[in-house]
C-alpha cells in the first residue's frame, strides 16, 4: 500500500530524532512526569522529540553559531533575549541551541504571549514542547522547580519590529526583574543576531491585524512580488551570544523607579552585546 504524505513525513522526522542527539538530550532532562507522560506544565517528552525534530530542521536552516553557552548556570535561570523576526524563530533557535549544544542539555521553557493560547493546534504543539503561558505564577513555579525560562521582555513590540527599528530594543517590562528578585534567580542576557533579517517587515498594517485579531500584521517588501512566500524566512545565519549571569538583590515589590533602574542595567548590557555581535558579523548569511 502506498504511504500517505503524513506517514512519510512522520518517518522522516523519526529518522532525524534517531540520527541526531534529540532523543538522547530529551531523555537526559530532569523532568518529573505523571503516569500520563506530562509534566505539571504540559510538557510531554515523547511528543516533544517529534516537535524538536521538526524544529531542528529550521535550526540547521539558520546554521546558528552559538557563543558563550557555558555562561548558563545550573539550576534556575532567566534567559532574557531580544525579540524580532515576526515569527518566533528566535525562540526556536535559542531553545534548540540549549538542548543540542548545552553541557548538560537544557530545555529553557519559553514564555509565550496569551494570544498563542487561542491558536488551534499550535497552542497544543507549543505546550507539549515545553512552552508556557507567560503568567507570573507559572514562571515562579517553574523557577522554584529549578527550570530555565526563556523570556522576551519586549513582547510583541519586539517581534513585530519594522526594518527601520531593527536591533533597537523596545522598552522592557518590569515583570521579569520582579520575578528574578522574588525567586533569587540569575539573569543571562541573550543577544540574537539574524532574526531581524529572517522575515523583514517594512510596515505594520494595523487594520488587518485587528481583523485577524493578531498583535501585528507585517508587510514584507517583496509581498506583492511573491505573495505568501514573502513570509518564508530567508536563509540568514543566526549568531547567539549568551552573556555572563547578572544577579540582583532587593525586594521584588520595590518602587517602580527602583525596579526600572535594575531593568535598565539588563537592557544596556543586552544592547551592548547586540551592537558588538552585529559589528563582528561579516554578512547576514555568514
Amino acid at each position: 500500500m502506498e504511504e500517505t504524505p503524513a506517514v512519510m513525513i512522520g518517518k522522516a522526522l523519526r529518522t532525524v530524532i534517531q540520527r541526531g542527539n534529540i532523543a538522547k538530550a530529551v531523555d537526559s532532562l530532569p523532568v518529573e512526569i505523571n503516569e500520563l507522560g506530562y509534566d505539571p506544565w504540559g510538557l510531554h517528552p515523547d511528543r516533544a522529540k517529534l516537535y524538536f525534530a521538526l524544529a531542528s530542521l529550521f535550526y540547521r536552516y539558520f546554521r546558528p553559531v552559538v557563543h558563550g553557552i557555558e555562561n548558563i548556570p545550573d539550576g534556575r535561570v532567566l534567559l532574557v533575549g531580544n525579540h524580532s523576526g515576526q515569527l518566533p524563530f528566535d525562540g526556536l533557535v535559542v531553545t534548540m541551541a540549549c538542548l543540542l549544544t548545552g553541557t548538560p542539555p537544557r530545555l529553557p521553557r519559553p514564555m509565550v504571549e496569551r494570544w498563542f493560547a487561542v491558536l488551534p493546534y499550535i497552542n497544543i504543539v507549543f505546550s507539549r514542547a515545553g512552552a508556557v503561558l507567560g503568567d507570573p505564577i507559572n514562571c515562579r513555579n517553574l523557577l522554584e522547580a529549578e527550570n530555565a525560562i526563556l523570556v522576551f521582555p519586549e513582547g510583541v513590540k519586539g517581534s513585530g519590529k519594522t526594518w527601520k527599528h531593527r536591533y533597537q530594543l523596545a522598552p522592557f517590562g518590569r515583570g521579569f526583574m520582579r520575578l528574578a528578585l522574588q525567586t533569587n534567580t540569575p539573569i543571562v542576557p541573550v543577544a540574537i543576531i539574524g532574526g531581524e533579517e529572517s522575515i523583514i517587515s517594512v510596515y505594520d498594517f494595523k487594520p488587518l491585524a485587528r481583523l485577524l485579531k493578531t498583535p501585528y500584521a507585517p508587510i514584507p517588501p517583496h509581498l506583492f512580488l511573491v505573495g505568501p512566500l514573502a513570509f518564508w524566512p530567508l536563509p540568514v545565519r543566526f549568531h547567539i551570544y549568551f552573556g555572563k549571569p547578572m544577579t540582583f538583590t532587593g525586594p521584588f515589590d520595590d518602587e517602580d523607579e527602583v525596579i526600572d533602574r535594575k531593568v535598565e542595567e539588563v537592557t544596556d548590557r543586552l544592547q551592548a552585546m547586540i551592537d558588538a555581535g552585529r559589528a563582528k558579523r561579516r554578512s547576514v548569511f555568514r
